[in-house]
């Protein structure tokens, strides 16, 4: 069977990164959260003071980005790919309310993007990887063999970030968590630069009501029929 592309886009909290893991570790793909390198960037400029009060200057943001190493290391124990910053795992952190709160501003800088791009390219270059994000089959791969749009209703949408939050030990109210989601959503479909927008040859796949198992078994059945053909 020949190692195809799979970019994955969609709304947040759609269970992107969950489906694109479970196809990459039963694949034998590799898998880059791309959404995740938008979040070292937000949550290292906060770190460095460089976010206050929602807003930043975009000229200092541009200066640390040189000093993010960015790589993603699979975890035999939990089964998962977890992100890490300059050889620390940060995997948590990122998931914070703060970053979500600053992510989508963040990765609407120009040079963020083109960095980050360029990353992701040579991450998929050689096929064989699933990359989930917010322009992956549109800017970054293109060409990619299988393209994904997900999407969901947004209470649901709502409930699943509500839920991931609490079992983290974090717990804000079901109101903020999805004018949160809101938020981001406007900002990544009306930014400037790469919005999020479905590829005109992107398979449309509303989860609302499908189970993690059912979601995967539809992909790996388009997968099967988009082997063959490439056979």
């Amino acid at each position: 069977m020949p190692k195809i592309t799979i970019a994955i886009d969609g709304y947040s909290s759609c269970g992107k990164s969950t489906l694109a893991k479970a196809l990459a570790a039963k694949l034998g793909y590799a898998y880059v959260d791309s959404g995740a390198m938008y979040r070292c960037i937000t949550l290292y400029s906060l770190e460095k003071g460089l976010i206050k009060d929602h807003s930043f200057i975009e000229d200092e943001i541009i200066k640390i980005i040189p000093e993010l190493q960015l790589s993603f290391e699979f975890n035999p124990i939990t089964k998962l790919s977890e992100t890490f910053m300059n050889g620390k795992n940060v995997e948590k952190e990122i998931r914070q309310m703060i970053v979500s709160e600053n992510v989508s501003k963040i990765s609407a800088i120009k040079a963020v993007r083109t960095r980050m791009i360029m990353i992701q390219r040579e991450l998929g270059k050689n096929g064989g990887i699933v990359m989930d994000g917010r322009d992956i089959g549109t800017n970054v791969f293109p060409s990619a063999d299988l393209k994904l749009f997900m999407t969901a209703d947004p209470d649901i949408r709502t409930q699943r970030r509500l839920d991931e939050l609490t079992s983290k030990g974090q717990f804000p109210t079901f109101l903020e968590v999805k004018q949160n989601l809101l938020s981001r959503d406007y900002e990544d479909t009306h930014r400037h630069e790469n919005p999020l927008t479905q590829a005109k040859d992107a398979i449309v796949l509303d989860n609302s009501d499908l189970s993690r198992e059912q979601q995967l078994e539809f992909v790996l059945r388009l997968i099967h029929d988009l082997t063959l053909k490439v056979d």
